[in-house]
């Protein structure tokens, strides 16, 4: 078994964090640019030049790159022949998520009762999902959710009657729904199958994948092109004042289920697609 150091375990989250608000993936700004080089319309070229120049200038001055920085969701790949000293890992990625949070100037989101709404002070605790995989390293994937994207969020209990084209329309009609809100243009992600919280996590998890990636199983590789051709059509655009890039991608994941059961959930997430992994062994 090989044991990990907690505070290294934190050093290297804190940086992931910093890195993740401060800087948009390489992937997502080469779509946003891509996108605006082929816009029809000029309020849209417009707004999606002044998100990749909100980029660059984030990224050089090392400042976030939106006011939300989000709750911390981090996804973990433990491998079965590892383990992190002391207090363990779900306390060093909360420690690191009150490190990262308050060194790197971010703003706190968390709120300790979804009622009785008083701040945590320091973006804790943190939302963590782990498997236990094989090997000996832990995988951790970082992926801060505003509030404004995660709102627009939306989940359904269909009848497998419903089929391939009910999923569809329901993807779509989530998006239409959305509108401007979550800030477009979108990242979408989609859980189908497993159970009702399977597939809210699997279609969270796929907004890890860089655009432009086509899941391995040509069925759900032909699905989610199709899903952006359609959203792309809706004419919702950049910030919701028209144009042809409503999403930048669509990623589709999908888990066995119940023979009673057609689970499907949509996850947003805004033009600021921050997301990021790092491998600690």
């Amino acid at each position: 078994m090989k044991s990990l150091s907690f505070a290294s375990v934190i050093e290297m989250v804190v940086k992931l964090i910093h890195d993740v608000s401060y800087i948009l993936p390489e992937d997502v700004l080469a779509r946003l640019e891509w996108c605006r080089n082929n816009e029809s319309s000029p309020i849209a070229q417009d707004i999606l030049g002044q998100i990749c120049e909100n980029a660059r200038i984030a990224s050089e001055i090392r400042l976030p790159l939106c006011q939300d920085t989000g709750i911390a969701v981090f996804f973990v790949d433990v491998g079965e022949s590892v383990s992190v000293d002391g207090a363990g890992l779900d306390a060093a990625l909360a420690e690191a998520t009150r490190r990262g949070y308050r060194e790197g100037f971010l703003r706190m989101s968390m709120v300790g009762d979804p009622f009785r709404r008083e701040n945590t002070g320091d973006n804790t605790p943190p939302i963590i999902h782990t498997r236990i995989v094989p090997g000996d390293e832990l995988k951790i994937g970082f992926c801060p959710k505003g509030g404004g994207c995660e709102n627009m969020s939306g989940l359904a209990m269909l009848s497998p009657g419903d089929g391939y084209d009910g999923a569809v329309d329901f993807v779509v009609d989530t998006i239409r729904n959305a509108g401007g809100r979550p800030c477009p243009p979108v990242v979408v992600g989609v859980g189908v199958g497993g159970s009702f919280e399977q597939s809210a996590i699997i279609a969270k998890r796929s907004l890890l994948r860089k655009i432009g990636s086509r899941n391995a199983d040509p069925f759900y590789a032909a699905m989610e092109d199709e899903l952006l051709r359609r959203i792309n059509s809706l004419g919702i655009g950049p910030m919701g004042l028209g144009g042809d890039t409503t999403a930048l991608d669509v990623f589709v994941e999908a888990a066995p289920c119940h023979i009673a059961s057609l689970p499907v959930a949509v996850n947003v997430q805004c033009h600021s697609a921050r997301h990021g992994t790092i491998v600690i062994r």
